[in-house]
């Protein structure tokens, strides 16, 4: 059994356009073991930021801001988002229920 691969990415995100603070990221997260994937996509609403420590909206870049998301939803949560991904994965490669007719 392969390890699964985890990958966070911004999907989008909504900023005020007067000082480009972002107060909503909207991300998904692909599990996938070599053979078989799975997905889901959320939004989270972020805090104001300290202005002393604010990124540029421009300067933004995508791992900074998929860790605001993971620091936002803690350890837990995204083990907990993980988990459920895999016991997707894990149902794709053993299937405990089936749908359909016998004929």
């Amino acid at each position: 059994m392969a390890d699964t691969t985890f990958s966070w990415k911004v999907a989008s995100m909504e900023r005020t356009l007067a000082d480009g603070v972002v107060h909503t990221v909207h991300y998904t997260v692909a599990a996938h073991d070599g053979t078989y994937s799975s997905s889901a996509y959320g939004s989270i609403g972020l805090d104001e930021p300290d202005p002393a420590l604010m990124i540029p909206y421009a300067d933004l870049d995508e791992f900074t801001v998929a860790s605001w998301v993971a620091n936002k939803f803690g350890d837990e949560k995204v083990q907990e988002i993980q988990a459920a991904l895999q016991a997707q994965i894990d149902q794709q490669r053993t299937p405990t229920t089936g749908s359909g007719v016998p004929w």
